[in-house]
């Protein structure tokens, strides 16, 4: 193993290739990274690096955003059928029906869906900052928010916006049992629950905190003393970890039972070390995105950038 991570080392100094990894990725991956962040911080990043090739690891929405803000380099991703369950829920041709259907209405899509869909928006957003790019729509404007009903009913309660809500949805944050969730809490009762946006509102009932990957990371660094049941993908304890060394972790329980007891993104979990490698040394699969729609989508993407800025 050590002796792949070396070659990819290698290849990545070679080519003048810059590795991005989203938190749910393997931690093998993520400690080879030269950024990991989660899906607001990787669009940053990704309109900032300067490198010849984007090397993403993350799922194929991720690689075409990147795409999107850089069409002159050249954006490989290791696995293409790392897909998404979430943008999958979403087809454009239907979702553009949809929109025609409510004409009247601002679009904001979360940036878990495709291009084609981005083409489609007003507005793009994460779970980083969508309370901040909906509040940034006047009150009186209609919005219509995709593809994440349980993401876009959390956002309805804490603006107060009555949003039309695509019915789409992540199979990773709908697997949480809330039975085996409350067993467990009767188990360890000094244990705190923080849980992602994504996830169904009975298990956003039982948090302390709800976030992005990114700020549930920071709550626990911020009170590293508290133990924590952490309601997401499961790879993100990884980075969590680093940052809370001695700070007690579970990760939430599955409905399904499975190898880890926990929620794990099938996806996600495609891409590994020897496909990393494959994909520096070929460069290939290549994220590819038809010069029209990225120039529709670009304009979303850039607006949320720009609505993120530090004050």
């Amino acid at each position: 193993m050590k002796f792949l991570e070396e070659k990819i080392i290698a290849l990545k100094k070679e080519k003048n290739a810059v590795i991005l990894a989203h938190f749910y990725q393997d931690s093998a991956i993520q400690d080879l990274a030269d950024f990991v962040g989660d899906s607001l911080s990787l669009s940053q990043k990704a309109a900032q690096v300067d490198a010849d090739i984007i090397v993403f690891a993350g799922v194929h929405f991720m690689g075409e955003t990147a795409k999107i803000l850089n069409p002159n380099k050249k954006v490989i991703i290791p696995d293409l059928d790392a897909g998404c369950s979430l943008a999958s829920s979403c087809p454009p041709d239907k979702f553009g029906h949809f929109v025609k259907q409510h004409s009247n209405h601002t679009v904001i899509t979360y940036i878990n869906c495709s291009a084609e869909v981005k083409a489609l928006s007003d507005l793009v957003c994460t779970s980083s900052n969508a309370l901040k790019i909906v509040n940034s729509v006047p009150k009186d404007q209609p919005i219509i928010f995709a593809p994440d009903k349980n993401l876009g009913k959390y956002i309805m309660s804490q603006t107060g916006r009555d949003m039309l809500l695509w019915d789409g949805a992540c199979i990773v944050h709908e697997a949480f049992s809330i039975e085996k969730l409350l067993e467990l809490t009767r188990k360890y009762p000094d244990f705190k629950i923080i849980a992602h946006p994504e996830s169904e509102e009975h298990i956003l009932k039982t948090a302390s905190y709800i976030g992005s990957t990114s700020g549930m990371i920071a709550y626990v660094k911020r009170y590293p003393t508290e133990k924590y049941i952490v309601a997401t993908e499961v790879g993100i304890l990884h980075k969590m970890q680093a940052a809370a060394p001695y700070t007690e972790l579970i990760p939430a329980p599955a409905k399904d039972d499975n190898s880890c007891a926990c929620s794990e993104c099938g996806y996600m979990k495609l891409n590994t070390l020897e496909k990393l490698y494959q994909c520096l040394l070929n460069e290939a699969p290549v994220i590819e995105v038809a010069e029209t729609i990225r120039i529709k989508a670009l304009k979303p993407i850039e607006r949320m950038l720009e609505l993120s800025k530090e004050e």
